[in-house]
């Protein structure tokens, strides 16, 4: 079931966010970004980052996306209509460079065969949130209360 899960919000996630770059009114693309936040908080749920995934919800798709929200309808923003440039030689032999430069170096992650490394046994509790607040609040104090005052 887990798989299933998981192949489903990976490709709820791509395709939103490939909906977010592609979609001309600004409203929509923000709304398909908040899909695509809850689908990558959907994936640390079954990751077990059960405080990543509330930090996930509430601040980013939440708090964050409704700032960019108020923003962009406060400014009515006109539906983009862009004529396409004219084809420029340079801009798409340089396009398709790239592109084969980053799929020869996907081939090559893909194609190395590595034994696996013995990870360490990670403790009990780590990752959930009580661990998460304990460190904030006795070995990261420091750091943490600058980030407040910034």
């Amino acid at each position: 079931m887990e798989p299933i899960l998981f192949a489903g919000l990976a490709a709820v996630a791509a395709v939103s966010g490939l909906l977010v770059i592609v979609q001309r009114h600004a409203v929509y693309a923000a709304l398909f970004l908040i899909i695509t936040m809850g689908s990558v908080a959907g994936l640390y749920v079954l990751l077990d980052a059960h405080f990543v995934w509330a930090v996930q919800v509430l601040v980013y798709a939440g708090a964050i996306m409704v700032l960019f929200l108020f923003v962009i309808m406060l400014l009515n923003l006109p539906r983009e209509d862009v004529p396409w440039a004219p084809r420029d030689l340079r801009r798409i032999v340089l396009a398709a460079s790239l592109s084969v430069v980053l799929l020869i170096e996907l081939a090559l992650v893909i194609g190395v065969r590595t034994a696996p490394a013995k990870e360490p046994a990670l403790s009990l509790g780590f990752g959930t949130t009580e661990m998460v607040g304990r460190l904030l609040f006795t070995k990261f104090l420091f750091p943490f209360e600058i980030t407040s005052v910034i």
